[in-house]
This record gives structure tokens, sequence and C-alpha cells, in this order.
């Protein structure tokens, strides 16, 4: 299997290289000399099944992408640890001056899943305590959901969870509060391909 996936890997360099490559060797050349100025910042879910940079078909340095289990943003903590997504939030904002953050969560996502079931048994090192954040708001929205509506309400939590705890990095919400700064919520899902955003706080609706 190891070799499977080299194989496999190597295969989709080659066709960049030879499909991809000649094409945007400029782009990539003026990346390199110029630096990335992404205009927008995104915090979304690990999983492979929901690429940003596939999805918004997104070219080099447009997107600058945080991914992690559950695309959680956790509160404002500057105590000296290590906050990866902080960081990436940070440098961002800071340096790159996104003029955007968006949280994408999506569907049948494991890390939400794991937020409303407990974390899989051989995970408790790292993923139970990093879902663990999630799993007050989602339990809690869950009880006044029909079982049908239970995954895509606590998806849909999750997004509103991060994007409060974005509005608690005061550089963020000085920067939203002067207008410089805009966030948003998406949803996307797998089966269907569909992209739905949060409009202000009421529900996600499918993007035009």
């Amino acid at each position: 299997m190891p070799q499977h996936s080299r194989a496999a890997l190597l295969s989709g360099y080659h066709r960049f290289r030879d499909n991809h490559w000649p094409e945007a060797k400029a782009q990539y050349e003026a990346l390199a000399a110029d630096g990335q100025k992404p205009h927008t910042l995104v915090v979304a879910c690990s999983d492979s099944r929901a690429d940003p940079a596939l999805i918004f078909d997104a070219a080099p340095g447009q997107l600058f992408v945080v991914r992690n289990v559950a695309n959680l943003v956790p509160p404002y903590e500057p105590d000296g640890l290590l906050h990866g997504v902080s960081a990436a939030l940070e440098f961002g904002v800071k340096v790159l001056n996104v003029r955007r953050i968006m949280v994408m969560g999506h569907a049948r996502c494991g890390g939400v899943a794991a937020m409303r079931t407990g974390a899989p048994a051989d995970c408790q090192d790292f993923v139970a305590p990093w879902v663990q954040q999630g799993a007050p708001v989602v339990r809690r929205v869950c009880e006044d959901c029909s079982p049908e509506d239970i995954e895509q309400v606590s998806e849909e939590a999750v997004v509103r969870l991060s994007l409060q705890n974005l509005r608690t990095f005061p550089w963020i919400a000085e920067r939203e509060a002067a207008g410089t700064l805009a966030l948003s919520g998406l949803h996307f899902g797998i089966a269907d391909g569909v992209l739905r955003s949060l409009e202000g706080p009421g529900r996600f609706e499918a993007m035009g």
C-alpha cells in the first residue's frame, strides 16, 4: 500500500509538471518574486473530500488556507503556548492583510460526529481534547432538532462557533468593525457539491 500511494502521488506530480506547469510557470515565478497576496483566509476541515482550493477553483496565491479537524477556531488565548490556528490567523490578518476570513464546514464531518458521540478510542491524545471545545454547542443544538437533521445542524453550529471565536481576537474584531475585514460562514455538501452560505444570523442558503 505505501508503494501504491507513492505511485499515485508521483503520477499526479507528473501531470502537474506536464499539463499545468507550462501555463502557470509565469504566475509561479511572479509569486516567488513578489510574495503571496491572498485575498481570503479560509478555515476549513482537514477532510480530504472538501478541498477549498478545488471547490473555489482558486489559482495559486489567492487563498491562505488553514485546515484542521472540524474547521475549528479556538478563542483568543495569547498564553505563550503552541496555537497553530491562531498563529495562522495572526499571520494572515496582520502580515498578509487578507480582506475576508471564511469558515467552511462540510457534510459528513467526522470531527463534528466526534463532538456528538465522542472521539475514537484510539484518538485520545489530541483529537479528543480538540473536539471537546465544540461538544457543548453541538450537543445543545442537537437537543432541539429531528434525528434526520442532526448532522447538518451540528455542522452548521460548529461554523457559527468558529465565527464567534474569531471575533474574540481583538485585531480581527477591530478590522471587521472598521469594514476592512469580512467574516463569513459556509457549508459544503459532499454528495451534491452545493455550497451554502450563512446569511446574517439566520439560515445557511445555497449560493447563487
